[in-house]
């Protein structure tokens, strides 16, 4: 039958992994390193976080293997430990959002009325390879230079209301960011039909991308 306190510690190490995801913070953090790698400084900066608490977390998290690490002089910077951090992140998403009813009313809360329309990987694919849409990326510059979707223009969302004029009138325009969770992309596409430009979101986003294995530039190429 085995010994039971073996038994015990197995499960006790396994449970190292189910504590570092029991807190939201430490979630948004995933969140975040998940669209590439971040110093804790701009981690904290981003997650309405102090350095101090913003360390502590990634230190949990670092712990629980589920983040590393390089320092570059007195900075370090966070990465996840591999795409099934991601994978797991994405999971635990969708698991709760199919048990807990109190998740979809915090993303609708979140996210606002369902009034954005959105399209999937493949038809974006279909019709970028047709030359038919102009795909915008409204990330911050610093995550678009990690990883964007190939030919995607960079136009953060707080720099769209000055930049109209260099979206084609003639081309529908798909913008995307983070995630499935990710606000910006529902916020970009209500500024540009408020403009009389034809505009739909990207149904999920970066993260899903690259977990689809779905090709990926960098700034340099």
């Amino acid at each position: 039958m085995g010994d039971p306190a073996r038994k015990a510690a197995l499960f006790d190490q396994l449970a190292r992994v189910g504590k570092a995801l029991g807190s939201g913070k430490r979630l948004e953090l995933l969140d975040l390193l998940a669209q590439g790698e971040r110093t804790v400084e701009a981690l904290a900066q981003t997650c309405g976080l102090g350095t101090t608490t913003a360390s502590a977390h990634l230190q949990t998290l670092k712990r629980a293997g589920l983040v590393a690490t390089r320092r570059d002089g007195v900075r370090i910077h966070y990465r996840l430990a591999g795409s099934d951090v991601a994978e797991i992140y994405v999971r635990l998403r969708e698991l709760a959002a199919a048990h807990l009813p109190d998740v979809t009313a915090a993303r609708d809360a979140y996210l606002g009325p369902a009034d954005v329309e959105a399209v999937t990987r493949e038809e974006l694919l279909r019709r970028v390879d047709a030359g038919a849409v102009t795909v915008v990326d409204v990330r911050p510059a610093e995550e678009y230079a990690t990883g964007h979707i190939p030919g995607a223009l960079s136009i953060p969302l707080a720099e769209l209301p000055d930049r109209l004029a260099e979206l084609p009138a003639d081309l529908e325009v798909v913008a995307y960011c983070r995630g499935a969770y990710c606000v910006f992309s529902h916020e970009a596409v209500r500024l540009l039909t408020a403009h009389g430009l034809r505009a739909r979101r990207l149904a999920e986003g970066m993260l899903e991308w690259r977990l689809a294995d779905l090709p990926v530039e960098t700034a340099t190429g």
